[in-house]
């Protein structure tokens, strides 16, 4: 398998802190807003942009988990069970403004799991996504991301993979595997 560095830890943490200051321009309060990270890698990233947001604003940011796992259209179609994760959303969705963030957004389907995982705790008043990386021209549904760390054109044989610190890898990088 051959890979291609896409961001390295530098331009990683510069991307990152931009994310936050787009979220910083639409939501200056955050007094009605919880970021979700899906399971399991979205985790990382809110647990970032959580403490970077809280460091730049001063003020609390609320975070949550969801996992996915039984609302994928695939769930049934695999041949060995897959691990669930813990959900962690502390307070109900009512009228909330809601941020799912993942790190890649290939297909869609796991966001459009995550909105039919997300009704559970109540209607929010708007979502929107940020991902780390968004495949270009690999969508099976018409969902598109609000926030985009980095844009990566792709093909269906090629894989994005995130190595985070937090994640046990020696430093945090980004790869295009073919």
């Amino acid at each position: 398998m051959q890979r291609k560095l896409l961001l390295d830890e530098k331009l990683l943490n510069i991307t990152m802190h931009r994310l936050g200051q787009q979220l910083i321009e639409n939501y200056e309060d955050f007094d009605n807003t919880i970021l979700i990270g899906l399971q399991p890698r979205g985790t990382f990233l809110v647990d970032y942009l959580k403490s970077s947001l809280e460091e730049m604003t001063g003020k609390k940011i609320i975070t949550g988990y969801l996992d996915t796992t039984f609302h994928r259209d695939d769930f049934r179609r695999r041949e060995k069970p897959v691990k669930a994760y813990a959900t962690k959303i502390p307070v109900l969705l009512e009228n909330k403004n809601v941020i799912i963030i993942d790190d890649v957004l290939y297909t869609g389907r796991s966001v459009r799991a995550a909105l039919d995982a997300m009704i559970t705790f109540g209607r929010p008043k708007k979502v929107e996504l940020l991902v780390l990386v968004n495949r270009k021209y690999s969508r099976e549904l018409p969902i598109e991301p609000h926030y985009v760390g980095t844009n990566v054109h792709t093909l269906k044989s090629q894989r994005v993979i995130v190595e985070l610190k937090d994640q046990g890898f020696k430093k945090d990088s980004i790869w295009l595997a073919t």
